[in-house]
Formats: structure tokens, C-alpha cells, sequence
């Protein structure tokens, strides 16, 4: 990890190590594009055959409902899940907003209900390991949101089976099918809708760059499908000041790090940090991950700051706007106060990051790329509309309805004007 002192760049130097690797999306579009067209046109047929060109497996049936299926796991990881629920669950019921009612003057009311979005696709990538936990973090906001239709894609293993464990998540959270099927394929596939994948309103979740790239194009279709946010590579910024365990901090970087070769990880200390040690403890525990091709190429790949303080350091973090902002210093609580953009943030040196990843209850699908200066992450709101209503008396309309007229006219807009001016005579004459 090459070294930075943030006293010795020019702003341009700091911005340009804030900004991430630059993705070829062209290129990405163009392979993905097919994909998408083929789906469109022939449905299952072109995403059983994708599924067999990219997973080596052609499900059959390719669409299942999890209610028929019966998993099997043993007792320690059922529990695991089932305390994940609950912390879940907890955390994402108590983000329920009333409904609001507010009488702008007297006789207008204007109110903002909330309804959910009815139909949902929720995306749980598959590859290397089974990811019941981001099963878990879409599927409990949809099903306290109250959709109606919860459809989880995954790719499938090379005998066409998914992970016991998403499969229990599925039937815990009321998923109405599972899509035997991952890539751009599945993404399309929700997307359009064909004759076994019910069409979808909103897709969320984490994927590669191709799934990414399929997410982006098709918002911006005429699938008539929204997403959660754009997504990038996963990434932690860990500040650390002299009073951090090194082997806590180097523990925090790999745990990201190990996600994949394109992950970034990035430290910022303090001048008095024991870097050197920080330095050693990273390599130690790096030799003795199973992952650790995947997590000596993404730390290559990032770099440290030095900071003179931490109030510098968080002002660094704000710019950079990370996916996990780690604040392991003798000030935690105090810099906290002054995060800005950040996805999710984990105080003090008892809060790994992989907590949030699991089961503390706050979710961990979260905006990466710097994308945390304008998206939050997934909520129970993110599964919501707001709907505005609006009812006036007929004091109400004539109190405001001149002012209406007014600014009616004043745009040129007569059929506005009229509709309320019909309606103010009316009740001149009595006509309540």
C-alpha cells in the first residue's frame, strides 16, 4: 500500500486519490447489451441459455417457489440466521414513518401517505461463496414494506441447486419465487418479465460489473424498472490514531479487502499511529487467509494518508465519501458527529465492520464509487412510495383559489385558472 502525507498534496493530488479506478462501462455495455436484447425477445429460453454458457447449469424448472422446498442446515447456522433476522427486523420496523397530515391554512389539508412498491426483484450474487446475508438485508425491508411480489434471483451452482441457506432466508422473509439464475440475464430477466419470472417495478442488490452495467442500462429502458443506486467495487476507509490495536486495524482493512481483487481499502492514521505495525499485522494476517490472492491484489491496489490529526482525517474520509467509514480512534464518538458522506459507520475499536455485514440490524447494501455524497443505503424506505393527497373545504378554496388564479394567469395557463375560477363563482352564488 503506497504511503501519502495528506500536508505534502496539492488539492488536485488529494482529489485525484479520492476518485476510483476509472471502469470501462463501453465496454461492458457492449457485452451486456445482447444479453439484454436476447432476453427481451426470447425469455426463459435465452436465460437458461446464458445460465448454461456462464454457470454451467440449465435449472429446470428455472423459477421456483420457496414455500415447496424444504432446507436443510444444521443447528448453529439456522440460529445464526434466525438472531440476524431479528436485529434485522428490529432495526428496519422502528424506520416506519406515520403518515403525515398537515393543514397548510385553514380548510386546505394536505396529507402524504405511504404505499409499498408492489412488486420487487431482489438480486443475491453467488460465485465463490452463498450470500444468505444480503438475502437477508433486501428481503426484511420488502416484507415490512408489504410488497406483494418479492422475486430473488441467484446463480445457481453446476447441478442447477442454490444454497440451502438463501433458500431459508427466502421463506423467511415471504419470497413469492426464486430465478434460478444470475448475470445480466437474471437482471433482464426482472426487468422484462417473462412467461415464469413475474415483471418487476424496482430491482435491487449488489453484483458484478456485468450485473451492474445491466442494472444501469435497464433503468434507463423501456422496461419501465427503477434501482436501488449505482454500485461500484466494495470499499473501507479506516481512521486510526495512536491509540488503535494494529491488529484490529489490519483486520479491518482485509475484511474487505478479501471481497475481491477490485475492493479498496484505505487508511488513514495519525502521525502518531505505530504504522510499521499496522504494516505487520496486515501481511501476518494476510498469509493465513484462504482468500488471500484476492486480498493481497485489492490492498496492492489502495493506499494510507497521514494525517496531523483526526479532525483532518475525517475531512479526508468526507471527500473520499466511502461505502464503510471505520472511526477507530481515542475520538470516535466525537468524529462521528462530523460524518458527512459515508454509507454506514462503525465507532470505536469493539465495532468491526463485518457486524454491520451481518447482524447488528443496520443494512449492508450500501453506495460505493463516492456515490455516498448522494445515495444513502437500502432502507425500508427504498421499498416505499409517498404518495401526496390533498382536500379543501370550500372556505379553504376560497381563501387560496385567488391566489391560484393569480399565478395561474401569471403563466399563461387559462384551463388552471378556470378550474378554479368556476369553482369560486359557484360558491359566490351559494352553491356549497
Amino acid at each position: 500500500m503506497k504511503t501519502y502525507d495528506l500536508n505534502q498534496l496539492s488539492d488536485e493530488e488529494t482529489e485525484s486519490l479520492c476518485r476510483r479506478p476509472k471502469m470501462d462501462f463501453q465496454a461492458v455495455f457492449s457485452l451486456v447489451e445482447p444479453i439484454i436484447r436476447d432476453v427481451e425477445s426470447e425469455g426463459d429460453e435465452a436465460i437458461g441459455r446464458f445460465t448454461k454458457q456462464f454457470d454451467g447449469a440449465c435449472p429446470d424448472p428455472l423459477v421456483i417457489r420457496p414455500e415447496e422446498l424444504h432446507a436443510e442446515l444444521s443447528d448453529p447456522v439456522r440460529s445464526a440466521i434466525d438472531t440476524a433476522y431479528q436485529n434485522i427486523c428490529r432495526f428496519h420496523e422502528a424506520q416506519q414513518a406515520p403518515d403525515l397530515t398537515v393543514e397548510t391554512m385553514e380548510g386546505v389539508v394536505c396529507e402524504r401517505v405511504t404505499r409499498p412498491i408492489e412488486r420487487v426483484g431482489l438480486y443475491i450474487p453467488g460465485g465463490t461463496a452463498p450470500l444468505p446475508s444480503t438475502a437477508l438485508m433486501l428481503g426484511i425491508p420488502a416484507m415490512l414494506a408489504g410488497c406483494s411480489t418479492i422475486v430473488l434471483a441467484t446463480p445457481p451452482d453446476s447441478n442447477g441447486s442454490i444454497p440451502d441457506s438463501v433458500l431459508y432466508v427466502a421463506q423467511k422473509i415471504k419470497a413469492t419465487h426464486i430465478v434460478r439464475a444470475g448475470g445480466a440475464q437474471a437482471i433482464a430477466g426482472l426487468a422484462f418479465g417473462t412467461a415464469t419470472i413475474p415483471k418487476v417495478d424496482k430491482i435491487f442488490g449488489p453484483g458484478n460489473q456485468y450485473v451492474t452495467a445491466a442494472k444501469m442500462l435497464l433503468q434507463n429502458s423501456d422496461a419501465m424498472v427503477s434501482i436501488d443506486m449505482p454500485a461500484g467495487p466494495s470499499e473501507v476507509l479506516v481512521i486510526a490514531d495512536g491509540t488503535a490495536d494494529p491488529a484490529f486495524v489490519a483486520a479491518d482493512l482485509l475484511s474487505q479487502a478479501e471481497h475481491g481483487s477490485d475492493s479498496q481499502a484505505v487508511l488513514v492514521v495519525t502521525r502518531e499511529t505505530d504504522l510499521h505495525a499496522v504494516l505487520h499485522e496486515l501481511q501476518k494476517q494476510l498469509e493465513q487467509l484462504p482468500r488471500k490472492a484476492f486480498a493481497g491484489e485489492a490492498l496492492a491496489k489502495s493506499f494510507i494518508v497521514v494525517a496531523e490529526t483526526s479532525q483532518e482525517a475525517m475531512a479526508f474520509s468526507n471527500r473520499y465519501a466511502p461505502e464503510h467509514l471505520i472511526i477507530n480512534s481515542a475520538d470516535a464518538d466525537q468524529l462521528a458527529g462530523k460524518v458527512v458522506n459515508a454509507g454506514s459507520v462503525f465507532i470505536g475499536p469493539w465495532t468491526p465492520e463485518s457486524m454491520g455485514d451481518y447482524a447488528s440490524g443496520t443494512n449492508h447494501t450500501l453506495p460505493t464509487y463516492g456515490y455516498a455524497k448522494m445515495y444513502s443505503g437500502v432502507s425500508l424506505q427504498s421499498f416505499q412510495k409517498f404518495i401526496t393527497m390533498q382536500k379543501m373545504s370550500p372556505e379553504g378554496l376560497l381563501e387560496l383559489g385567488p391566489v391560484v388564479e393569480t399565478l395561474a394567469e401569471l403563466e399563461g395557463l387559462e384551463a388552471h385558472r378556470n378550474a378554479v375560477s368556476l369553482r369560486l363563482q359557484k360558491l359566490s352564488r351559494g352553491k356549497f
